[in-house]
């Protein structure tokens, strides 16, 4: 294999220099070439099938969520965890796709929030692919909330939170950073790959959802045990 690789490394150091820049610049003047041909469509099929490959991936993500946090639970709690993040995923997109897509992504001449493209009927191929992207992203959210609560609250008022999340919370901060006349993107901000409009936002609602509910039962006084445990270690 060695071998096999100085050969290979040989034989591109004898090819002139020239000829390296000539092969690296012909497929710009190719693609220019389609571009003014009107192929633009074959270059936005490209796209529109990467951002539905990318959704895809992100959707098996909710599997990963729904086994780590069932498997973190306790048994007699791991069914109740699992139907959560799906419960969460299930209702959330007819949701998202009612309202929050539009809060989102609609017209924004306020800077604040989406005016119009709920509920929509009839969409192009892109449009679709990044409603679908968006949806995992916006059920991502919520389940943080979902592992960060586990065995905490009862499957309806968790689910009625996962939907709000879903609708409401995720879409209106995503509007500010996302949406291209939100006022934090005319401020300059930049969140890439979500670590802002979905980690944090998801970290935010499961840490105020916590203090709501309280450490799981038993857990206060464990804790308060092992304090005293250490206090006792200390004075001896």
């Amino acid at each position: 294999m060695t071998r096999t690789l100085n050969s290979s490394l040989a034989a591109l150091k004898s090819i002139p220099l020239y000829w390296l820049l000539a092969l690296l610049a012909l497929p710009l003047d190719v693609w220019a070439a389609e571009l003014a041909d009107g192929q633009i469509a074959s270059v936005q099929a490209v796209d529109t099938a990467w951002v539905a490959i990318c959704g895809a991936l992100v959707f098996m993500m909710q599997a990963g969520f729904a086994m780590l946090e069932s498997g973190m639970a306790r048994a007699k709690n791991a069914v109740n965890v699992m139907m959560k993040n799906y419960m969460d995923l299930a209702v959330g997109t007819l949701l998202f796709w009612l309202l929050g897509y539009g809060l989102m992504f609609g017209n924004n001449p306020s800077g604040w929030l989406g005016t119009d493209h709920f509920a929509l009927a009839e969409m192009g191929d892109w449009s679709a692919s990044m409603l679908f992207f968006q949806v995992m992203f916006a059920s991502t959210a919520a389940t943080i909330v979902s592992g960060a609560m586990a065995e905490r609250t009862r499957f309806l008022p968790y689910l009625l939170g996962a939907c709000g999340i879903m609708a409401v919370i995720y879409p209106v901060f995503g509007s500010w950073a996302w949406n291209p006349h939100g006022w934090l993107k005319q401020m300059g901000f930049i969140d890439f790959a979500g670590s802002t409009v979905v980690h944090s936002v998801g970290g935010w609602c499961a840490l105020g959802g916590h203090y709501r509910a309280g450490a799981a039962p038993g857990q206060v006084w464990a804790a308060h045990s092992a304090r005293q445990a250490w206090a006792r270690k200390c004075a001896v």
